[in-house]
């Protein structure tokens, strides 16, 4: 959670002013992190979650144990819907953990956040 908050405070979030930050920890314990870039062309925002998982794909990992999420905001933000998708491509067990600046702790997974995901094997024939 503390590199996830680490990463929060590096967002770019001039439009919604919502700092968050994510912490995608490998199957091997190695931590990729991530923050929200916003775009004036609010299309072209990424949210943390996924600025993590791509850095984390791109050095070659496809296996994920957790993922932490923290917001400047005063409690917790789960994933958006586009970031469960994306998160749920590689580990749809996934166990999430979030924090607000000034709550508790949340846990909930994948599967409870995402119920009947499009997954991969769904392109099987």
């Amino acid at each position: 959670m503390r590199v996830a908050h680490a990463a929060a405070e590096l967002a770019y979030s001039p439009y919604s002013r919502i700092k968050v930050g994510a912490a995608l920890v490998a199957h091997d314990g190695t931590v990729y992190s991530g923050c929200n870039v916003e775009n004036a062309s609010y299309g072209l925002t990424i949210c943390a979650e996924r600025n993590a998982i791509f850095r984390a794909v791109a050095a070659g990992e496809r296996r994920f144990k957790a993922v932490a999420i923290a917001t400047d905001r005063p409690g917790a933000l789960f994933p958006c819907g586009a970031c469960r998708q994306v998160l749920a491509e590689f580990a749809p067990e996934l166990p999430v953990f979030t924090q607000g600046r000034s709550s508790e702790i949340a846990r909930s997974s994948l599967a409870e956040l995402l119920p009947k995901a499009f997954l991969p094997k769904d392109l099987e024939s």
